[in-house]
């Protein structure tokens, strides 16, 4: 049994559009595995951010940011991030695993934020936390001879940028939205294709681009059209309508997608202690999400983008592949 969060006020079509958006995002992870197969992971992730950006060129109005921000932005949670999670993949990182274990940006965000924002945790956040790591800990010493450990660190890796991506977000005062997802994109494709030559060398990247049939053109147009450009859409619609404690912690539906789409669809299953660490963790994040607001040394309150208290914006919970 899979338990959702509770109303708290959100019509029945905003909650259906919450779960039809953390089933677009769940099952991505599956896409982007299908999709990958003969393309090297850094091209392919490159490649999709090509078509990420393309909206921005003629469609959505810059954000009220400078470039350096957005840069700042783009490399750490989608250069970083995404590349991280796409090698960490091609290196034998199982879709629901991959997921699951992407969510501890959220421990990683709480502890950056108290050491670079001085932002004092809750004894909530304190207990995600330590819910959360002992989680990861059962993962790692736990999971199937399927799951190199290399794979595994590189996932941690994605998530650790993503996490110092969000703490960075939250300092310059960047506000969140379709179009700063569209934008940063812009300084992502450059780097990416770069490390893809450098890492995989020019006859792999050729090898690649030859072998980018129709599978690899509709995970494409999946993750970039759909998951990230409709979804992130969706989503900040969302939460436009309706506070973002009763909208955020639907996406905790995401990881539990993921994994039960790779079951069905790929046979991977998980091991007893990669779904009992997977489940501490996302009990972790929850927590973490659902705790009151942190303050900052000094007595003041936590502020955040686009909110005046923390309170109202727990911290980030959109999956990877928002974007």
């Amino acid at each position: 049994m899979v338990l959702v969060p509770k109303d708290r006020g959100v019509t029945r079509r905003d909650s259906l559009l919450a779960a039809l958006v953390a089933t677009v995002w769940g099952f991505n992870f599956v896409v982007i595995d299908w999709g990958m197969d003969g393309v090297p992971p850094l091209l392919f992730v490159g490649i999709r951010f090509v078509v990420v950006l393309i909206p921005a060129l003629f469609l959505i109005p810059r954000p009220a940011v400078s470039w350096r921000t957005l840069a700042l932005v783009g490399t750490l949670m989608s250069t970083g991030q995404f590349g991280f999670l796409y090698v960490a993949m091609d290196a034998g990182m199982p879709p629901g695993l991959a997921a699951l274990v992407l969510q501890a940006q959220v421990v990683f965000t709480i502890v950056i934020a108290a050491g670079a924002l001085r932002e004092i945790p809750t004894s909530a956040q304190i207990g995600g936390v330590l819910l959360g790591v002992t989680g990861l800990v059962v993962v790692g010493l736990g999971r199937g001879g399927h799951v190199p450990a290399s794979a595994l660190l590189l996932c941690l890796l994605g998530a650790l940028s993503w996490g110092i991506g969000n703490v960075v977000s939250r300092a310059a005062k960047v506000p969140g939205g379709l179009s700063l997802t569209v934008w940063s994109a812009t300084v992502v494709p450059v780097p990416l294709l770069a490390l893809a030559l450098v890492v995989d060398g020019p006859a792999a990247v050729g090898d690649g681009l030859a072998a980018f049939g129709w599978q690899a053109a509709l995970s494409t147009l999946y993750t970039a059209g759909l998951a990230s450009l409709v979804g992130y859409g969706v989503f900040n619609s969302l939460l436009a309508r309706n506070p973002s404690a009763a909208v955020v912690p639907w996406i905790l539906l995401a990881p539990v997608v993921a994994m039960a789409s790779a079951w069905l669809l790929l046979d991977q299953v998980p091991n007893r202690a990669e779904a009992g660490g997977g489940l501490l963790l996302v009990v972790g994040v929850l927590v973490a999400l659902r705790s009151g607001r942190p303050a900052r040394l000094g007595g003041e309150r936590a502020t955040v983008p686009g909110t005046e208290e923390v309170a109202d914006a727990p911290l980030p919970l959109v999956p990877a592949d928002r974007r």
